[in-house]
């Protein structure tokens, strides 16, 4: 337990160092080019997660956030930007997974790797907490059923400190 807690320390304050976003250009689920370093949430709360269509984790956890997503944003604003790692062979059928699941979120297409790089994100499901600033607060890797409900407290409580 001492040496997980060491390990988030140290992740925390590395991670702490962001102050904006890296500049990667990624193209959206309708191939618009998006400069990753100018996503935000007009001064609010965002929720960045990084997934894959083979990850069966990510898709329930994307599938459970989206059943409540739109009570977050109007209690919150909070906005989920979805940032797929499918690599140009899969890519393809990232579009399809959206329109059949019926994600709201805005989906992003990562499909040479250097966002995901530039974040070093090592694997998925990866979701990253960013303040209204750009600025990272948490991050996890993995998940378990329930726990998006921990992503809305974060969200909540940076909500309480504005």
């Amino acid at each position: 337990m001492k040496k997980v807690f060491i390990i988030t320390l140290l992740l925390s304050i590395t991670l702490s160092g962001y102050s904006q976003l890296p500049s990667v250009s990624l193209k959206n689920i309708d191939g618009k080019v998006v400069n990753t370093d100018t996503i935000n949430n007009g001064g609010k709360p965002f929720i960045m997660s990084f997934f894959a269509t083979w990850c069966h984790p990510c898709r329930r956890e994307l599938n459970n956030i989206n059943d409540v997503y739109e009570e977050w944003q109007e209690e919150t604003g909070v906005k989920l930007i979805a940032v797929s790692i499918d690599d140009a062979q899969d890519v393809a059928k990232v579009k399809p997974l959206v329109i059949s699941s019926g994600w709201e979120y805005e989906v992003l297409l990562d499909p040479n790797g250097d966002f995901k790089r530039a974040l070093n994100i090592t694997s998925v499901p990866t979701v990253i907490v960013f303040d209204g600033t750009g600025k990272i607060i948490s991050r996890r890797t993995g998940y378990v059923e329930g726990s998006e409900n921990h992503l809305l407290e974060q969200v909540k409580e940076l909500e309480k400190g504005n």
